[in-house]
């Protein structure tokens, strides 16, 4: 057992550091979802292997004791937003990398609008600009559940929301003395 302020990895790395395809897939993933470092990817891929790992293993179960733990797994991937409600065990297995990364805080924010793109969305969340509930999150690989997803917003007193939401008001502003103006031709 290790001391409680160094706890263990979350992840496993690669097996071969120097595959090209891999690495050309992490540098896609890592620029498209705005990520800090490859660890993130490697955290998202253990975390989907091990669901898909729960779900053989449920598979291989029988039918009796394998209902409930089912139920437990599919309830758990349905909150998360990783699988459709009336999903069934098999499609845990063609579970990716990508769809956990689509259910990260900044994917969200960024999905959302608050954000022009995806790095500029690490560094609201990073910096506290951005609340969940109502409760400031600043880990960008905070993963949101469904239910949750609505409640994304800015933190009331930050400058930066005011900035973001200046221009779509200036747009409408523009939009609205074009309207009131006749036309003189």
């Amino acid at each position: 057992m290790g001391h409680p302020r160094k706890p263990r990895k979350q992840y496993d790395t690669p097996s071969h550091p120097w595959n090209a395809e891999r690495i050309q897939e992490e540098n896609r993933l890592a620029a498209k979802y705005g990520l800090k470092n490859k660890k993130e990817i490697w955290k998202a891929d253990s975390r989907v292997k091990r669901y898909r790992r729960d779900a053989r293993i449920i598979l291989g179960m029988d039918v009796d004791e394998r209902q409930q733990q089912e139920a437990e797994l599919l309830n758990h991937l349905v909150r998360l937003g990783f699988i459709s409600p009336n999903a069934k065990l098999e499609e845990v297995l063609d579970l990716n990398v990508e769809d956990v990364l689509r259910r990260r805080l900044q994917s969200l924010v960024h999905r959302k609008g608050l954000s022009q793109t995806a790095k500029e969305a690490r560094l609201f969340v990073v910096h506290g600009h951005i609340t969940l509930n109502g409760k400031k999150i600043n880990a960008p690989g905070h993963l949101v559940a469904v239910a949750d997803e609505d409640n994304i917003d800015f933190y009331p007193g930050s400058p930066v929301a005011h900035k973001v939401d200046a221009p779509q008001e200036a747009e409408a502003e523009t939009e609205e003395v074009a309207a009131e103006e006749p036309d003189e031709e």
